[in-house]
């Protein structure tokens, strides 16, 4: 990773997480509230098609699923979809918010299980 990337990367996570919690009407809406227009076929359909699993398998190892940490640094439905949106925008993959929310949806049933 070259030097300017490393001192932007971190501000675009804090930037990203913010507009992650921005776009939630409310900082106490619930996983339902946020995910209830999701189309969860639509979620799993893109997480396959933009190859996520290959992409954190690169990061983090074995089969890719550690990035996962519930108990980590994600620790609400709105900064999950937040670093979704992160991922959209380094990797420029043009996703539109709602298949960004979509993914999300599938992620938070998946593993992250936010009430």
């Amino acid at each position: 990773m070259n030097k300017r990337l490393r001192f932007v990367a971190p501000y675009g996570l804090i930037i990203m997480c913010w507009v992650g919690a921005a776009q939630a009407q409310s900082p106490l809406q619930t996983a339902a509230e946020i995910f209830a227009d999701a189309d969860l076929k639509l979620g799993h359909s893109l997480i396959v098609q933009n190859k996520c699993t290959t992409c954190h398998a690169r990061k983090v190892g074995g089969d890719g699923s550690a990035i996962f940490r519930p108990q980590g640094r994600i620790s609400s439905p709105s900064f999950l979809r937040g670093m979704v949106e992160m991922c959209n925008t380094d990797l420029s993959l043009g996703l539109f918010p709602d298949e960004v929310n979509s993914i999300a949806a599938v992620l938070n049933r998946d593993h992250y299980k936010f009430k």
